[in-house]
């Protein structure tokens, strides 16, 4: 299994490549502001050829790069259709002042290629088996992909900005809701196993061991999926991701 990825633009999103191995075809997760360079780079770095690209949510700065890259390649987007509108309009996924400070005549369309994911679905793409797993919360289609165990590796989920080490994503932009996320983090995260390596959409890998021994959101939503609805506070959360 070859799993790469680098931080792209002034969000420092992680966007990965995942492939069987050296030389092969691959999927490509989260393309963000001004990736292509990078990316080019490290297909060629591994003598990859995508045949995907997988987006975890609409934010900005996970889908900047979707429409250039699979352009370029001929390849379709993977996207839930909750979030599919953010592609040829991601303003509305952000803040009034977020998006008069951003978009000064940018403007964004969708690849011409688009499908829709859905939950549980497993995809098997470039010989790879991921499956998506619908975790609402920072955005309203937010998803997660997981590969299962291989020899080589343990679990591997794809986070986005659902989980982080040590934090979560923020819940404070259109289509964030905090007690969702928590709802999120309970059904899809707390019951994988310890060793499962968690890429997230910013900042360092971490495992599901390590976020429930040692993340306070964790711990919340453990303690919200017992309790009634009401009880759950509505604060924004932390404040992760764009």
């Amino acid at each position: 299994m070859l799993i790469a990825g680098f931080p792209a633009g002034s969000f420092q999103t992680n966007c990965y490549v995942v492939a069987p191995a050296a030389g092969e075809e691959c999927v490509v997760v989260d393309p963000g502001q001004n990736a292509v360079g990078d990316l080019d780079d490290l297909l060629r770095e591994h003598r990859l050829k995508p045949v995907a690209v997988l987006v975890t949510h609409g934010h900005i700065d996970h889908m900047w790069s979707v429409a250039p890259v699979c352009g370029a390649r001929d390849v379709p987007a993977w996207i839930h259709p909750e979030d599919r509108d953010l592609l040829s309009d991601p303003g509305k996924g952000l803040s009034l002042s977020a998006k008069q400070q951003m978009f000064g005549g940018l403007t964004f369309t969708e690849p011409d290629d688009v499908r829709e994911l859905a939950d549980g679905e497993v995809l098997r793409l470039a010989g790879l088996e991921l499956t998506v797993d619908h975790a609402p919360g920072h955005t309203r289609g937010s998803v997660t992909f997981r590969l299962p165990a291989t020899e080589e590796i343990p679990d591997v989920m794809f986070s986005g900005d659902l989980l982080f080490a040590g934090s979560i994503g923020r819940t404070d932009l259109p289509g964030g809701d905090y007690p969702t996320i928590l709802r999120s983090l309970a059904a899809k995260c707390l019951p994988l196993p310890a060793e499962t390596v968690v890429l997230p959409g910013h900042g360092p890998q971490t495992t599901i061991g390590q976020e429930r021994a040692g993340n306070p959101y964790l711990a919340e939503a453990e303690r919200a999926a017992g309790a009634d609805p009401a009880d759950v506070r509505h604060d924004g959360g932390p404040g992760r991701g764009l």
